[in-house]
C-alpha cells in the first residue's frame, strides 16, 4: 500500500502544481493518473501548441509547460502510478482514505486532492467490428512504449498531433509506418506537417487520404485491415493499428463516491478552500465547478495553492502556519536540495 500526505488523482498542470505548494508545506503527495504519462490534456492533445495565458510566460508549448512544471516539483520527489484509474474509496475512523485503482492498488492519504481535469480519459474507438478482440492483439490507444514496435509495421488512423507526431517518431524506429486518415488536410502544428510531408517524400512513411480502415484481419492476432480509399476497397498488412482519435472525458467511478455533482463537475466551497461535500476530500482545476467558474490552468494553479493550505490543517491540526515568500524562505526539497536567493553581502563601504 502507497502511504502518503495527499493523493493527487490526476497528473495534468493543476495536479502537478499542487506537489509544488505541499513540498513547500512539507507534505508528501502521490499522483495516480489513468494517463500513461503525466501532464493530462496538455501531453496527450496538444504537446506542441502554445499556450498564451501562462503568467511570465508570454508564450509557452502545453508540452514545455509540463516539462517546466516537472522540473519544479523534483525537489519534493513525488510518488507517480500512471495508468491506473481511481476506482473506490473507504473514509477510515481516523478521518483518512484509502483508494483503490482499476487495477487493485491501494493508496492511503490523509487527504485527496481530486485534480482529473474534465475527468478521465478514454480513448475515441473507431466504429470497427471486432475491434475489442484485436485490443492487445495488435490495437493500441496509448504507445507507451515505442520500442515494442521496433521493426514491426505499424498503421496509424487520425488528423491531429497526436498522430502526426507518433508517425514522425515510429518512422526511426519501425519497418514501415502508414499513416491513414479521412482528409486530405491535418490540423496540428505547422512543422509536424511539413516533417510528415517530407519523410512521404523520402519514402519513410506511407500517406493513404482520404481514406477510412473498415476492417480488421486476423485469427489470433492483428495480420491486416481492410481500407477504403476513395471508393475502392483494399487489405494491407500490419502487424499493429494505432487509431488516434483524441480523447472522451468522463468523470468516471469518481461520480460514484458519494460527491455532490453538477453537470459532470464537482461542486466545491470556493469561498473557502475548494473542499467538497465530504471532508477531506478536495477538487480542483476544470473537475470542480463553484458560481463564477473559470476553466483555466492558471486559475487551477490558484485552488491548489489555497486547497494545500487547508490540506496542512488536516494534516497538522492545531499547527499555525506561517506563510513565508519563497523569495526569503528558499524552498528545501525533500531530496536535499535548496534553492534560495544569493545572501546579500555585508560589506562597508569606505
Amino acid at each position: 500500500m502507497v502511504k502518503t500526505d495527499i493523493l493527487i488523482i490526476g497528473a495534468g498542470p493543476t495536479g502537478l502544481f499542487a506537489v509544488f505548494e505541499a513540498g513547500l508545506l512539507k507534505l508528501k503527495c502521490h499522483i495516480l493518473d489513468a494517463l500513461p504519462q503525466a501532464g493530462g490534456q496538455l501531453s496527450e492533445l496538444y504537446p506542441k501548441k502554445p499556450i498564451y495565458d501562462i503568467p511570465g510566460f508570454p508564450e509557452v508549448l502545453a508540452g514545455d509547460l509540463v516539462d517546466n512544471l516537472m522540473e519544479q516539483i523534483k525537489q519534493f520527489e513525488p510518488g507517480f502510478t500512471l495508468g491506473e484509474r481511481a476506482e473506490t474509496i473507504e473514509k477510515q475512523e481516523d478521518g483518512s482514505f484509502i483508494v483503490t485503482s482499476n487495477k487493485g492498488k491501494k493508496f492511503h492519504a490523509s487527504v485527496v486532492a481530486i485534480a482529473g481535469g474534465l475527468g478521465s480519459f478514454e480513448p475515441r474507438k473507431p466504429l470497427i467490428e471486432d475491434i475489442e478482440f484485436y485490443e492487445d492483439k495488435g490495437i493500441k490507444y496509448f504507445i507507451k512504449n515505442p520500442e515494442k514496435f521496433r521493426d514491426k509495421r505499424v498503421v496509424i488512423a487520425g488528423g491531429g498531433d497526436s498522430a502526426l507526431d507518433w508517425s514522425i517518431f515510429l518512422s526511426k524506429i519501425a519497418s514501415e509506418v502508414t499513416l491513414i486518415h479521412r482528409r486530405n488536410e491535418f490540423r496540428g502544428a505547422l512543422d509536424s506537417v511539413e516533417k510528415v510531408q517530407e519523410l512521404k517524400d523520402l519514402g519513410k512513411i506511407r500517406m493513404i487520404t482520404p481514406a477510412e480502415v473498415i476492417g480488421l484481419n486476423g485469427a489470433e492476432h492483428l495480420e491486416s485491415i481492410d481500407i477504403e480509399e476513395n471508393g475502392a476497397h483494399r487489405t494491407i498488412e500490419t502487424d499493429y493499428f494505432i487509431p488516434l482519435f483524441g480523447l472522451t472525458p468522463k468523470l468516471g467511478p469518481i461520480g460514484d463516491w458519494g460527491l455532490d455533482i453538477e453537470k459532470n463537475a464537482i461542486k466545491v466551497n470556493n469561498a473557502l478552500d475548494y473542499q467538497t461535500n465530504i471532508p477531506g476530500i478536495f477538487a480542483i482545476g476544470d473537475v470542480n465547478t463553484y458560481p463564477g467558474k473559470l476553466k483555466l490552468i492558471l486559475c487551477g494553479f490558484h485552488e491548489a495553492t489555497l486547497m494545500c493550505q487547508a490540506a496542512y490543517q488536516i494534516i497538522n491540526p492545531g499547527k499555525k502556519y506561517v506563510l513565508k515568500y519563497t523569495t526569503v524562505s528558499g524552498v528545501d526539497g525533500f531530496d536535499g536540495t535548496r534553492k534560495e536567493a544569493p545572501k546579500a553581502v555585508v560589506k562597508a563601504i569606505v
